[in-house]
């Protein structure tokens, strides 16, 4: 099956000449199925990059996807255009009262400030709150991850002393779980932050299991099953040059960048990268899609009001 966004959003046309199937709304109302809803929180800058790259992994399973794109309801992002996000994003005070069988939440560039100066924590705090009682399985992604694990558990963050930048080797720590069903013991992740959370700060009645990590890069996935969450504190869902991308932003500014690990080939950065993490993705979101199918109710009433 297709996924089902708005006609006119960029990641359309991407989509579309990457061969996955976008499904128009004429065409989706004439199917006799219940779509599975997910709505994408989006924080990052680059809101269109990160449509596109959440978009194609959502919208490659057998699974008809209608995918609604929501946005912090007081913040007025700089880095995209106003007429876009009118266009195709609402505001979580607006979809507050719909539920949702999964929900994904963003990172975004706000790492080494502490949460509670986040200008849109409050607001980030109730939508956490409300993930518990109208979504059926939540997925956040680096800072959003970070965030979500302070919030229900109390663990903080840690700035590092450079930002963990490039290719990171991870463990398959937990092949029974159906999140990781088909993943290699090794896993190349993109890993892109300047902070992280430990291992020893993990609460011993959180019930949080850790399904993946490095012995580099340290926590990369946590399946939260008080909270039906999966917390990914990397970055999978980056396209092959988004890394590319960053290093030459960070190379402009007074401070430089070094380049990331295990990326370019020869650490040379006119070589084009290899992506060798990009089934790891879709094998991800493929799971976590089917696991909430497996389990989410027919009847959209009853999301959040189970265990």
């Amino acid at each position: 099956m297709p996924i089902k966004i708005p006609d006119d959003l960029p990641a359309s046309r991407v989509l579309e000449q990457e061969g996955v199937m976008v499904m128009r709304e004429t065409d989706a109302v004439r199917q006799d199925i219940r779509p599975l809803k997910i709505g994408l929180l989006n924080l990052m800058p680059n809101k269109i990059n990160t449509e596109t790259q959440l978009a194609r992994l959502t919208g490659a399973t057998p699974l008809q996807v209608e995918l609604t794109l929501v946005r912090i309801s007081n913040h007025i992002p700089r880095n995209t255009s106003a007429d876009h996000m009118a266009t195709f994003y609402r505001p979580w005070e607006e979809v507050r009262t719909e539920r949702f069988d999964g929900f994904i939440i963003t990172g975004a560039p706000v790492e080494k400030l502490a949460f509670e100066d986040v200008t849109y924590w409050d607001e980030l705090r109730r939508v956490f709150d409300w993930t518990h009682t109208h979504v059926h399985r939540s997925f956040n992604i680096c800072w959003a991850a970070q965030a979500a694990v302070h919030h229900f558990h109390g663990m903080g963050k840690y700035e590092l002393p450079e930002k963990l930048f490039g290719i990171f080797r991870h463990r398959n720590l937990a092949p029974a779980s159906p999140f990781m069903r088909g993943f290699s013991d090794d896993i190349a992740i993109p890993v892109s932050r300047w902070t992280e959370v430990r291992r020893e700060d993990i609460p011993a009645d959180s019930g949080l299991e850790i399904l993946a990590d490095s012995r580099e890069a340290g926590l990369c996935l946590l399946h939260d099953h008080r909270h039906r969450a999966l917390q990914m504190f990397n970055h999978l869902e980056y396209d092959t040059g988004t890394l590319a991308d960053e290093y030459l932003r960070d190379a402009a500014t007074p401070e430089g960048s070094r380049l990331p690990r295990n990326y370019f080939p020869g650490d040379d950065p006119k070589q084009r990268p290899v992506n060798i993490w990009r089934s790891h993705a879709h094998l991800l979101f493929g799971n976590w899609i089917n696991e909430m199918y497996q389990t989410t109710p027919f009847e959209m009433g009853r999301i959040g009001r189970h265990s």
